[in-house]
């Protein structure tokens, strides 16, 4: 998977470009406030290197995509609409730009946070 063979050489996507795709399209759902690092030392690293797909995780398996995102939700919104809208605007945003089928985007609620009333 993200490799392919055309006439005039081979073509490989890798699964940063796929995440930083993903990256953009969370960030463009309704109720996401950010993403939350995968753990405390990918968390680290993201502080230092400003990676844009921090908290994203892509595996490919055979033919697959699986896609596993971290978000931070706005507090007061539904976070089952909230996780829902981010799993299909990725998945699109995905499959749009690489021609190819996700087979799963998981989504994690890491936190919640609320926006300041001022």
């Amino acid at each position: 998977m993200g490799e392919d063979t055309t006439t005039l050489g081979g073509i490989h996507i890798s699964p940063n470009a796929v995440a930083t795709i993903a990256y953009y399209a969370t960030l463009e759902s309704y109720g996401v406030v950010g993403l939350a690092p995968k753990n405390l030392t990918d968390g680290i690293v993201s502080t230092i290197t400003r990676e844009p797909s921090r908290g994203i995780t892509v595996r490919y398996k055979g033919e697959d995509i699986d896609i596993d995102i971290n978000v931070i939700v706005e507090y007061g919104t539904r976070i089952n609409s909230v996780a829902q809208s981010v799993g299909n605007t990725v998945r699109f945003h995905v499959e749009k730009a690489l021609g190819l089928r996700v087979n799963s985007v998981n989504v994690h609620v890491a936190g919640l946070r609320i926006s300041d009333t001022d």
